[in-house]
């Protein structure tokens, strides 16, 4: 029998297929968030690393575009990778959880910390589901990656647990890192995973991971 290409050599995913849009959206997603907290944390004037929440960045009047704005942007990215991501993966579950993740930073951004205690409600969506997202999609990749994706969402979901008692008044619970410390362990290892997972789906061949 005559063999022909495409027996032997892989046919990859066209730039513009699903896995590969959800991937590019995915990674610039963490990419300009890691960036706008770097600089916002940076410009605000006395913020404190170890004391301060996360959001108190989209309280300054210097860094609040910034950061409220970067947040949205996440929330929308997250909503729109997740659904070029579920068209390779078709479950709806998963794509539900990256919709209430992306919800959680959109009402966020929306609504500072200093304007509505709605705000602290949409964080604690998104700290959730963001993290539930990674563990999600470990069903749908393989090898490292499935590793990457259990760890990194376990991880913050075991900080999201230590910030609720912290913050619920047994303060011991943030350990030397303080609530800054706590919330930023529930963010950044989801954050790396966005990167990460965002480069693996660039990559992607076209059978879809089993």
């Amino acid at each position: 029998m005559t063999e022909t290409l495409t027996d032997t050599v892989p046919v990859r995913e066209p730039l513009t297929g699903p896995r590969r849009l959800a991937g590019g959206l995915f990674l610039a997603l963490s990419a300009q968030f890691m960036t706008a907290i770097m600089l916002a944390a940076a410009m605000a004037p006395d913020y404190d690393f170890g004391a301060g929440a996360i959001s108190d960045l989209g309280v300054f009047p210097e860094t609040a575009l910034l950061f409220n704005g970067s947040l949205i942007l996440v929330g929308i990215l997250n909503i729109v990778g997740g659904v070029y991501f579920y068209r390779s993966h078709g479950k709806r579950w998963l794509l539900s959880l990256f919709v209430l993740a992306g919800v959680g930073a959109i009402g966020t951004g929306l609504i500072p910390l200093n304007v509505s205690d709605a705000h602290s409600l949409f964080a604690l969506v998104a700290f959730l589901f963001f993290n539930l997202e990674a563990i999600g999609s470990a069903t749908h990749l393989t090898g490292p990656m499935r590793v990457l994706s259990i760890v990194t969402g376990t991880i913050g979901l075991v900080f999201l647990v230590l910030m609720a008692v912290g913050d619920a008044g047994t303060t011991a619970a943030f350990g030397p890192i303080g609530h800054g410390g706590t919330e930023r362990m529930i963010v950044y290892p989801v954050m790396i995973w966005l990167i990460a997972v965002g480069g693996y789906l660039l990559g992607a061949e076209a059978a879809t991971d089993q």
